[in-house]
């Protein structure tokens, strides 16, 4: 077939395709340049393409294409597999919450490729340490592309307000999730993004909009952390004879979050059960979230995901439905986290009246938020 003077090919045969020319992937990528060449192939063929009598060769072509940039051509095949079942982790990130997730999932040994974007100018970020002292498997890099093939994108990236309000602090985060999101989002389709910036049940919902990703795969820190604590005081602090394994912290993450109890441990009343978990709250109440602390938490929840543990965890989800919340917001929910991220929230730890006022009125309120920012 001979190429002929069209709309994506000049004269001397240089392809041309004019959507591209503010195109904000670096352009060394070459998968990342073909699938966009297959998209905008797809949606407006060519002027040079074959005629309508070779429209099968021309369905080939573009299978074949689509193949190599999954990685499964003839050519290298068994690298490529080899490279997309590794368990790779990206932290998006170089500040000290980004090091701190970085630190604690490799030292917990989850990833076989752990990769650090400190998108930070000049030695700002805190990647420069680790850099020097480098740990084994983890790449530092400010290539977006990097990520590609991530099981799990973790998002620790905040903006650093300073005397604007709260309203312009939340939008400049916004703002950045819109330059970071929806690539990070294309390199890495069937990851589970994981988000840690605050606050944390804004920042999930607007990188759930920004991704396009089924709400099961964007999720929240949200009060992962708590919960854990929570369990331990009533088991190793306040010695309850008790499981403390169904008792979690739920809501929104801050002033606002409320304990709850999956179900009545026999021999133990409700009452009982009321007035342990809020002497526990008492002790979690003067816990901080430091960010080796905040690290750790991150680290177990990417082990559950990675390893498929299907382990119960109370993480930031989409709540619309739960407790008669009809508005698209994330609350800390307990969830059964795996491969594909959620695979159900445990609903019997909400049927009491005052949990759910509680996270209604929350819902209400972050809604409220969400609908002044410009997403």
């Amino acid at each position: 077939m001979g190429i002929s003077v069209g709309k994506h090919v000049d004269a001397q045969g240089r392809i041309y395709l004019p959507y591209l020319k503010n195109w904000n992937h670096p352009k060394s990528v070459i998968v990342g340049l073909i699938k966009e060449m297959i998209t905008k192939f797809q949606e407006e063929l060519p002027l040079y393409s074959v005629s309508s009598s070779d429209e099968a060769r021309q369905v080939d072509l573009l299978a074949y294409i689509a193949k190599i940039t999954e990685g499964v051509s003839d050519i290298n095949s068994k690298n490529w597999t080899k490279e997309k079942t590794v368990n790779k982790i990206t932290v998006v990130g170089g500040g000290e919450l980004g090091i701190a997730c970085t630190l604690a999932i490799t030292a917990k040994g989850l990833a076989d490729r752990l990769v650090l974007l400190d998108l930070s100018e000049g030695t700002k970020g805190g990647s420069m340490d680790l850099d020097i002292f480098s740990l084994p498997h983890v790449e530092i890099s400010k290539d977006l592309s990097a990520s590609a093939h991530s099981k799990v994108v973790i998002f620790t990236v905040n903006s650093l307000g300073s005397s604007e309000s709260y309203l312009n602090v939340l939008q400049s985060n916004v703002d950045m999730f819109r330059a970071l999101v929806p690539a990070l989002g294309h390199y890495s389709q069937n990851g589970v993004l994981l988000v840690a910036s605050q606050p944390v049940e804004i920042m999930t919902y607007a990188t759930w909009k920004l991704s396009g990703f089924p709400a099961n795969q964007v999720i929240g820190t949200g009060c992962n952390l708590d919960s854990q604590r929570l369990q331990y005081i009533i088991t190793n602090v306040l010695k309850a004879q008790s499981s403390s394994k169904d008792v979690w912290v739920i809501g929104e993450q801050g002033e606002d979050k409320v304990p709850t109890w999956g179900g009545q441990e026999e021999g133990m009343s409700h009452s009982s059960q009321a007035q342990l978990s809020n002497r526990a709250m008492e002790l979690l109440r003067v816990k901080g979230q430091r960010s080796w602390s905040v690290g750790l938490s991150v680290a177990d929840l990417v082990d559950s995901i990675v390893n498929n543990k299907k382990k119960v965890h109370s993480v930031s989800v989409l709540a619309k439905g739960y407790c008669d919340i009809h508005s698209e917001v994330f609350l800390s929910l307990p969830c059964i986290l795996g491969a594909t991220g959620v695979s159900e929230v445990i609903r019997n730890t909400m049927k009491e009246d005052t949990v759910a006022e509680k996270l209604q009125s929350s819902a209400s309120t972050i809604h409220g938020l969400q609908q002044q920012l410009k997403l």
